[in-house]
């Protein structure tokens, strides 16, 4: 029999209560606002802040970690003699791992320690991360073991971390924190990008990208131990009213060289910081008008993701700049989903189970996505390429053509959005109602009910 995680009173309200104008969490917002005073959960203003920027930093090197690998992917595929289908076969393997594992944290971070779950996944994927850059070239399947425990120990952040800020701010505070939380997902996947390429390049060894990482993950596991509390489930809404031995070149040859070799990464890191705000700033002006705007936002940016994703891929062999281009307003269309898609979750759900939802939506998302994609398009890649003559072109159009498939699946992604559209407000109203224990009367009644059925007798409304 489970039992529920009780905070002790405070003296603030019971449970978060909606606005006037009947909105709930992020559906409340009028503007990103700090706090005047203290954050909730008792906790000082700066204190809060500091916690939240903690979390941040972690984030951010989670998802260096998760794209550290992409960065230097063809140095991997060369030292294991790998080819495309199983080099895609990594990313599986990691996301496979990362969607098995999500739902264990979400069910411990729901029930125990989340200092100690998030402590954990930082030590799993930091030790795995540095000694898969040790491993011998003749044991290729260790290291798609190792990148299996560092998806194990992202997987244990990625689905425990939001919950702690869920507790630690309200409303539209919550939402602007959000924002910015999600802001490192693109930052750290560039950044990540960025760092093994560059390392590689300078000391002509891609493990060394692997070695910095584990220094940097220390830092970020002494700063959560000391700075970010462990906070009673639902605190929010109980108080809210170079290479080795050749010739070095000189920095300006490297920053001229890595500017011209690293614009993906760039990219990515730009137009995530600009997607994620104008996500959450277009969310919170049009939901005071539509209670149903984030899916709506969220639907629209995936069907103009679309075809500008379609355009890069086929402008590509064609012109250089007008593909990246498209490219870059597809990545700023699609990371105007991030803050939204967990102001979402966490207004449809109670405090007490956030950190299974968390879960059980990484795990749902990344089965319908990257779970097996890579390996899906790098299979295609080979299928297709074994028909065509052996040359540059056709390993290009092969990838060019494997790749198109995201498009389509984009526009799907887009309709179920707008399916959601359509339930949100009921969802909000029904968490709404188990939080105030609306729910847990109507449970009682029915088994009530249910047991003078049993017992053959009228109920005290039939005698009546």
């Amino acid at each position: 029999m489970s039992t529920e995680c009780v905070s002790p009173p405070t003296g603030g309200p019971q449970s978060q209560a909606p606005s006037p104008g009947g909105q709930y969490g992020a559906l409340a917002s009028d503007g990103c606002r700090p706090p005047s005073t203290s954050a909730p959960g008792s906790l000082p203003r700066w204190r809060a802040l500091l916690a939240a920027a903690v979390l941040c930093y972690i984030n951010l090197l989670n998802y260096m970690n998760w794209f550290i690998i992409p960065g230097v992917l063809l140095d991997v595929q060369k030292y294991f003699h790998i080819s495309d289908s199983h080099a895609g076969l990594l990313q599986t393997g990691f996301i496979g791992c990362l969607l098995v594992s999500a739902p264990v944290f979400g069910y411990l971070g729901d029930r125990h320690s989340r200092k100690a779950t998030l402590s954990f996944g930082i030590l799993l994927w930091s030790g795995a991360g540095l000694c898969s850059s040790f491993i011998s070239s003749q044991y290729s399947w260790l290291f798609f073991l190792s990148r299996g425990f560092v998806g194990i120990g992202a997987a244990s952040y990625s689905t425990v971390a939001p919950t702690v800020l869920g507790d630690l701010f309200v409303k539209d505070q919550r939402t602007c924190v959000l924002a910015v939380f999600y802001i490192f997902i693109p930052v750290g996947s560039g950044l990540g990008y960025v760092l093994g390429s560059a390392v590689a390049e300078l000391t002509g060894n891609w493990r060394w990208a692997l070695r910095i990482m584990p220094c940097l993950d220390v830092v970020a596991l002494v700063l959560l131990v000391l700075l970010v509390p462990d906070l009673p489930r639902g605190a929010a809404e109980k108080q809210e009213a170079v290479a080795v031995g050749a010739p070095r070149s000189s920095w300006c040859e490297d920053v001229r060289y890595l500017g011209r070799n690293l614009i993906f990464g760039a990219l990515t890191v730009a137009t995530g910081i600009i997607g994620v705000i104008l996500g959450a700033e277009a969310s919170r002006r049009y939901k005071k008008v539509n209670p149903r705007a984030e899916p709506l936002i969220c639907a629209s940016s995936l069907f103009a993701t679309a075809p500008c994703l379609y355009l890069a891929l086929i402008l590509a062999s064609r012109t250089l700049v007008a593909s990246y281009v498209f490219l870059a307003l597809g990545e700023l269309l699609l990371s105007c989903n991030w803050a939204v898609v967990a102001d979402i979750l966490l207004s449809v759900v109670v405090p007490r189970c956030r950190g299974t939802a968390e879960a059980l939506q990484i795990t749902v998302a990344h089965i319908l996505g990257d779970a097996g994609s890579p390996y899906l398009a790098g299979l295609i890649s080979s299928v297709l390429q074994a028909e065509r003559p052996n040359s540059y072109l056709q390993r290009f159009l092969g990838l060019q053509h494997s790749l198109l498939c995201c498009a389509f699946a984009i526009i799907l992604g887009g309709g179920c959005f707008l399916l959601t559209a359509l339930h949100l407000e009921g969802d909000q109203a029904r968490a709404r109602r188990s939080g105030k224990g609306t729910l847990d009367k109507d449970v009682a009644s029915r088994s009530t009910e249910s047991q003078y059925l049993l017992s053959g007798t009228s109920t005290p409304a039939e005698e009546a």
